[in-house]
């Protein structure tokens, strides 16, 4: 049997057409058209604690907070959906409401991360045309990181957050041995928030569960459908917290201008 992901069959993808220009509003006032979904449903076992390392304080605060009050303060955000497991969804910690509980959503994870991204965009409000998906586990991204994949994808295609590859990268067989040296020139690092129209992200999500196919993340999705998906500049301080050294890092990244 073959390990390899089937290929996608035929879809319609809707047309890729920029967000609807706002109608008339009164002077000052900003149109609330974008949906957020944190995913913060893993068990975070890596970094050696029986907390959940999105519950866990960096930098002052717990992880998930920085990211649920970075998207609240801007003012295009209709509703941040934060997915939690489900042994917490029903009783979140009490911190987490200290943000605008008027624009916040609790929703039910599931088992692997795409299910989770599912239940979230699902609980969006009918307004919203651009969904923009977070890992909890990346608690100090900024905000000109967020404005940037929302301003591409309002052109009517995915953009996700990234960095340009720096490093050597060796290809190795399963001896160690190094096979080549792989051209880095084209190669980015993805990280979230990634942003798409609404419409695209859904689509690409009904047809990878209809084809029995993960990723680790969204883009991805879109990618196999044939959608555009672009880079933006990202920051290395929205470094994701994997390991338990992370959590230190994170907090000497907090230190240094965005």
């Amino acid at each position: 049997m073959s390990d390899r992901a089937p290929s996608p069959r035929r879809v319609e993808l809707p047309a890729p057409v920029a967000s609807r220009p706002a109608g008339p509003a009164a002077p000052g006032a900003v149109r609330r058209d974008v949906g957020v979904v944190i995913v913060a449903a893993g068990s975070g076992a890596r970094t050696g604690s029986a907390e959940l390392k999105q519950f866990r304080w960096v930098a002052g605060k717990p992880a998930l907070l920085h990211s649920v009050q970075a998207f609240m303060a801007r003012p295009d955000v209709a509703l941040v959906v934060v997915v939690l497991p489900k042994a917490y969804a029903a009783d979140p910690p009490p911190w987490l409401f200290q943000c605008d509980v008027d624009r916040l959503l609790v929703s039910v994870g599931g088992t692997e991360r795409h299910e989770s991204v599912i239940s979230g965009l699902e609980d969006l409000p009918e307004e919203v045309e651009i969904a923009v998906v977070h890992d909890a586990a990346r608690p100090l991204v900024t905000d000109e990181t967020i404005a940037r994949v929302i301003e591409e994808a309002r052109r009517g295609h995915g953009a996700i957050a990234a960095l340009p590859v720096v490093d050597t990268l060796k290809e190795v067989d399963e001896t160690g041995r190094v096979v080549r040296t792989v051209d880095r020139a084209r190669l980015w690092r993805a990280q979230t928030p990634q942003a798409f129209p609404r419409r695209l992200l859904e689509a690409a999500h009904v047809a990878a569960r209809r084809d029995g196919v993960g990723a680790t993340d969204d883009a991805a999705l879109v990618e196999r459908l044939g959608g555009v998906v672009m880079v933006v500049r990202g920051s290395e301080r929205a470094m994701k917290i994997t390991e338990p050294g992370d959590f230190a890092r994170a907090d000497a990244l907090s230190l240094l201008p965005d």
